[in-house]
């Protein structure tokens, strides 16, 4: 079986701050960007890689979800602990300081850690957890 991600979703709220985050930091392309009643979906992905993306949505943009799910779900984000993403780079230190340069909210520092990976963690601009580890 070939099964590869294509896509994987991260919520955000503001459309030229997530672009500023992962287009001019992190300096993936932007493949799409939709807009429909008064929301944006944005698709990123790294440069090189068509076939992986991050659609960035509105967290609530599903019909289904109920008022108290909203809040709460506004409540995770504040605290960074709704959604995230793990990255891999082989120049980690290099990305990280590229990022804290562009004033991307620091969780971590580049560290080794006791399960084998050296990481550095940020928070986007919608407070999702972003991950960056040395590739091996």
């Amino acid at each position: 079986m070939d099964i590869t991600i294509h896509q994987a979703f991260l919520p955000h709220r503001d459309r030229d701050a997530s672009l500023a985050f992962y287009r001019d930091a992190l300096g993936f392309e932007v493949r799409d960007d939709v807009g429909y009643g008064g929301m944006h979906w944005i698709t990123v992905g790294p440069v090189g890689q068509p076939g992986t993306s991050l659609v960035l949505s509105p967290p609530v943009a599903d019909p289904g979800v109920t008022d108290e799910e909203r809040r709460t779900i506004d409540e995770m984000m504040a605290k960074g602990t709704y959604a995230g993403i793990n990255l891999a780079t082989d120049d980690l230190d290099g990305t990280f300081e590229r990022l804290r340069g562009s004033g991307a909210e620091v969780v971590q520092e580049p560290t080794e850690q006791p399960y084998g990976l050296r990481d550095c963690a940020f928070r986007d601009p919608a407070g999702n957890l972003i991950r960056i580890q040395q590739r091996s």
